[in-house]
């Protein structure tokens, strides 16, 4: 009988699919931002060919749109809050964790508040504003003023959530969030003090203050709003 050796199976790979191409961009895209993301660099991640990803995806834009939709189906998932007393969530509280979600989506992953912003009546936006509307509507606004609610709320939650990693990005290499506010605290308080009487007023809260803590207190002073908006038009 003449020996052999073994031969082991070979392990299979998990097949190519548009699912596994969408969240390897999204983790190159986390890596390396919007600039790195090359469908070479891609292939390179995935141990494929170019070609075979463009089987799947047709290019850039889609291969974008695709990951920013993964990010936000993905938080919008997560459910929208609980009640505060445990039981069901208020609409406030769902508005509430719908927005705080989405905040630290986008903190998590910075380039998905640029590409909603570039792309607003693409299906990522549009899932966060059904999803906003939904709660709008279940506060009781009137009709007439659902859109408008609805709009002021999704553009405060985009508007700061992309300000806010828009400012971790900058931040220089190896400098941690309490060194930049600080050196923007200190900055406020050397401003010339008649042309930035508020902004030299305010530079000690700047130092003191937590983003999401800030960020919910002026999702609470519009749903405030909302509410009493609602109230004279029910009176």
């Amino acid at each position: 009988m003449t020996a052999g050796r073994t031969c082991r199976p070979e392990r299979r790979r998990e097949p190519l699919s548009r699912e596994r191409i969408v969240a390897a961009a999204v983790e190159l895209l986390d890596t390396v931002g919007e600039g790195g993301l090359t469908f070479r660099a891609l292939a390179e991640r995935l141990s494929t060919g170019p070609g075979a990803i463009y089987w799947h995806v047709t290019g850039k834009a889609e291969l974008l749109a695709a990951a920013t939709d993964a990010v936000v189906t993905a938080t919008l998932a997560d459910g929208t809050g609980e009640g505060g007393d445990g039981g069901d969530p208020t609409p406030q509280d769902a508005i509430r964790a719908l927005a705080l979600g989405v905040f630290d989506a986008i903190d998590h992953h910075p380039w998905v508040g640029t590409q909603l912003a570039r792309a607003p009546w693409q299906t990522p936006m549009m899932r966060v504003f059904e999803h906003t509307g939904r709660q709008v509507q279940a506060l009781g606004v009137p009709e007439a003023a659902r859109f408008t609610a609805a709009s002021v709320l999704l553009n405060y939650v985009l508007g700061v959530a992309g300000q806010n990693a828009e400012n971790a990005r900058s931040a220089p290499p190896g400098t941690d969030r309490t060194e930049f506010v600080d050196a923007a605290a200190s900055q406020w308080a050397e401003l010339d003090p008649e042309e930035y009487a508020f902004t030299r007023s305010v530079a000690g809260q700047l130092r003191r203050h937590d983003d999401r803590e800030e960020f919910l207190a002026g999702i609470d002073i519009i749903l405030a709003g909302i509410t009493a908006g609602r109230e004279r038009a029910g009176s």
